[in-house]
């Protein structure tokens, strides 16, 4: 999960230090306090005070929410009782016959899930019962990518003053564990996969922060070494070799941090009627081509970007969002979710899992494994107008893709999905053993994103692949990492 604060999302917020802003509120500030002026337009005086004082003590209903609110929270006490016992985690389609995965203290969902999507294909192939992916080896090669692409930026950016909006982001933003679906899919086709135990977890893998710090602190000054030589008319190729001696710092820690990622593993098996298997020595490709049966080129990520201005059946994509150089472009076509749904029904009613971006935070009990529209009835408890549009939440800041997991499951009602089985990767002791329900509404209200079969596309929108996308800015919330 990603956050980010309201001026990055935006690309608000950045004054011209030339006129003095601070210091003009600074100066006025000290004089209100000097002449202790009250009645100042827009200040709180003593009888707006006043009143919402007795206000608050006569509304009995505002009495009794903080009674409980008081005692147990908000959300404890805003949970609807109807929602939890209405709530059935029976599907009409269910594929998932494996234990729920967990990412540890990182940010690696959309990892995860994409690990978690490609799975079931080679359990299927190698006849087991339990599988994983190593994350770890994934995410050792995209952030070394992420490092390189990022330092690629800010050589092509160097004429840029610091302080622009988009310097500003990329440098605030730089190697997070978050990313999108394309981003990954790049990785997996330049390196392959390999199993989990060719690549085991480390402590830096599932705890990432302290890793992530080090390595923000080598790029980020090394972004300015390298706008250094760019404005002092150093050549293209010094340039570039303090480029490959950064990245050569970032692959050392990387290797103490998360270990060597394997060039070859001995790999065997038995299988689960007890039958013996040797591959013998494999390379990580050479074992992605042999076990992993989704032809990534074949996928594409649908998303439902709410905003008026952007229009359904068009393509979008975010400038400098990306990690592998010459990789895979990050490109969403912009549908409604009600396109979404068909679409990922279909896929889960053929087999196949389908991974998905939504804002985890909204409506959800991790306890109860839950994702429910109105779950909490906040605007009942506290009294105020707490409801909101999908484009709403997203023009102000209040929602946007935080998190990714994995579609495992649809109940299916007269030909409409009613319901949806959730495979997070939070551990199992969440939920049900980490899975989740999740209605349809909250489908609606809080799923941006869900990669689908390009071939299983309307003509329409597959021709739509081929149009020229919109490019919003880096710090559009479509670009938000999951």
């Amino acid at each position: 999960m990603q956050q980010f604060s309201d001026a990055q999302r935006t690309g608000e917020g950045h004054v011209d230090p030339s006129l003095n802003w601070g210091d003009a509120k600074i100066n006025t500030r000290k004089k209100d306090k000097m002449t202790g002026n009250a009645t100042k337009r827009g200040a709180i005086n003593d009888a707006q005070v006043q009143s919402m004082r007795d206000g608050a003590d006569n509304d009995a209903a505002a009495v009794r929410s903080r009674n409980s609110v008081t005692e147990v929270g908000v959300q404890k006490a805003a949970l609807s009782h109807v929602k939890v016992t209405t709530t059935s985690a029976s599907m009409s389609n269910r594929l998932d016959s494996w234990p729920a995965t967990s990412q540890g203290k990182s940010g690696r969902c959309w990892l995860f899930a994409s690990l978690n999507m490609l799975r079931p294909g080679t359990m299927e192939k190698m006849n087991v019962k339990e599988f994983e992916f190593s994350q770890n080896y994934a995410m050792f090669w995209e952030k070394l990518e992420r490092a390189n692409y990022f330092l690629e930026s800010m050589i092509e950016l160097a004429d840029q003053p610091l302080d622009s909006p988009l310097i500003s982001f990329l440098v605030s933003d730089v190697l997070n564990d978050g990313g999108q679906w394309d981003m990954l899919a790049s990785v997996y086709k330049k390196y392959g996969v390999v199993p989990k135990e060719a690549m085991p977890e480390t402590f830096d893998s599932s705890n990432t922060e302290q890793m992530n710090q080090r390595l923000r602190t080598l790029l980020r000054t090394g972004a300015l070494r390298l706008r250094e030589m760019v404005a002092a008319g150093d050549s293209a190729e010094a340039i570039q070799a303090k480029k490959e001696e950064l990245l050569g710092s970032v692959y050392r820690v990387l290797t103490i941090s998360l270990g060597v990622p394997p060039q070859t593993f001995d790999w065997q098996w038995q299988d689960a009627d007890g039958k013996f298997h040797r591959d013998g020595e494999i390379t990580p490709k050479a074992f992605y081509d042999k076990y992993v049966d989704i032809d990534l080129n074949d996928y594409v990520c649908l998303v439902d970007d709410p905003r008026r201005e952007h229009p359904k059946g068009g393509t979008l994509t975010v400038e400098y969002l990306g990690d592998v150089i010459g990789g895979q472009e990050v490109l969403y076509l912009n549908v409604d979710t009600e396109t979404m749904k068909a679409l990922a029904a279909a896929s889960i009613e053929k087999g196949d899992p389908v991974w998905f971006g939504c804002d985890v935070g909204q409506m959800a009990s991790r306890e109860r494994g839950l994702l429910v529209h109105d779950l909490y009835d906040y605007s009942a408890l506290l009294g105020v107008d707490l409801s909101t549009t999908k484009e709403d939440r997203v023009n102000s800041g209040q929602s946007m893709m935080t998190h990714a997991m994995l579609l495992v499951g649809v109940d299916m009602v007269e030909g409409k999905p009613r319901r949806w089985r959730v495979e997070n990767s939070w551990g199992t002791d969440v939920g049900d053993k980490g899975f989740f329900t999740m209605d349809d509404d909250w489908f609606t209200e809080y799923v941006f994103e869900v990669v689908v079969r390009k071939s299983e596309l309307p003509d329409e929108l597959r021709a739509a692949l081929d149009t020229e996308p919109l490019v919003l800015p880096a710090w559009d919330p479509m670009g938000a990492l999951a």
